[in-house]
């Protein structure tokens, strides 16, 4: 069992999640239902999968909540990429944040790799 909140990667996940937030709150009212509240799921998702493994008895178990927050962090790269094509976003607005989940994507590969 680890302490989630002493770790690099949760806290930089935070971080993340947060600018999340404040990137959508700007996302017009007709995506409140829809890509508003797709961003904001996957966004909450990364941290919260880090922490739930973090909580696990295993290793093991542990690399597997890491695998589902990486499934997650490219699945808001995705929705951040489209939310550019849509000129919801200007690029200037997302490209910091899509770099902030890339970083914590090779956090998150490091930290399986230590796991093993």
């Amino acid at each position: 069992m680890h302490k989630f909140e002493d770790l690099k990667i949760w806290n930089k996940a935070m971080q993340l999640t947060e600018n999340v937030y404040k990137l959508s709150s700007d996302f017009p009212l007709d995506e409140k239902y829809n890509l508003t509240n797709q961003i904001r799921k996957c966004a909450v998702s990364v941290p919260s999968n880090i922490a739930e493994g973090a909580g696990r008895n295993t290793n093991g178990e542990f690399r597997n909540f890491l695998g589902i927050a990486n499934g997650s962090s490219y699945e808001l790269i995705t929705q951040l990429y489209l939310s550019m094509r849509l000129k919801i976003c200007q690029p200037e607005s997302v490209e910091p944040i899509v770099n902030d989940v890339i970083e914590v994507c090779k956090m998150n590969y490091a930290l399986q790799k230590s796991l093993q």
